[in-house]
């Protein structure tokens, strides 16, 4: 595959990245053309593909998915940049690194819990997250001062939220923070939709002595031949 030629300021632009993640894979990309999810995983180190590539778009660069062959013969995905006219430098300026006083300005204001689970959590289990996703509006200019936009997430409800929002039309096409401000995974205490669907959720996590009710729950329908989310509809719709 031949490199394509980028314009000088676009790499000038490109260069003056410094957090490892994306300048790893922006540096790939320059050398060679594109980087394959084999090498991101095999050269280094990323389990998590999907997410370096997150890292260099959070940096205003474009970039876009494509199909190559592997190693093994197999078609593998891979990373290249994307149309630079889409190039937003001048809004999106790299995720901010979020400071010891942030997280615990949440907490005291939330408790050591997630926003999505409601459950308590060691407080170096809880991730930080922008309310409204990084992609769609960019970052605030003094994250310190501004709580109000972030909230506390556990690895888990942070990959869900990540997963729902990066196959969302408002963070692939519309961009607007008006939708993001309605929809669970920004607001789940009061929200209309969730990632533009007319959707409802529940969370709902067993812990400690509460596994043994979970397990004999999951044993009932599994005699039943029902499946668990579908049954606990059911018994809540009946004691309502």
């Amino acid at each position: 595959m031949t490199k394509p030629q980028l314009p000088k300021e676009f790499v000038k632009l490109c260069k003056k990245v410094t957090a490892k993640r994306p300048r790893t894979v922006i540096d790939h990309i320059l050398k060679h053309g594109f980087i394959t999810t084999q090498e991101l995983k095999d050269k280094y180190g990323y389990n998590h593909p999907p997410r370096a590539a997150r890292d260099v778009k959070e940096n205003g660069i474009p970039i876009e998915m494509f199909r190559v062959q592997g190693t093994d013969g197999r078609k593998i995905a891979a990373y290249r940049f994307g149309d630079l006219k889409k190039s937003r430098f001048g809004k999106f300026i790299g995720r901010t690194v979020f400071t010891k006083e942030l997280k615990r300005a949440l907490i005291e204001k939330n408790g050591s819990r997630c926003a999505i689970y409601l459950e308590q959590f060691n407080e170096r289990e809880l991730q930080i997250d922008h309310r409204i996703p990084f992609e769609v509006v960019g970052d605030v200019i003094d994250a310190k001062h501004a709580p109000k936009d972030f909230m506390l997430l556990c690895g888990s409800a942070n990959r869900a939220k990540s997963w729902s929002c990066e196959h969302c039309a408002n963070w692939l096409e519309q961009k607007d923070a008006n939708i993001c401000r309605s929809c669970y995974w920004a607001y789940p205490e009061n929200y209309t939709h969730i990632a533009m669907r007319p959707a409802r959720r529940l969370d709902i996590m067993w812990t400690d002595a509460e596994v043994e009710v979970y397990d004999r729950l999951k044993r009932k329908t599994e005699e039943l031949q029902q499946e668990m989310p579908a049954f606990v509809k059911k018994i809540i719709e009946r004691n309502l």
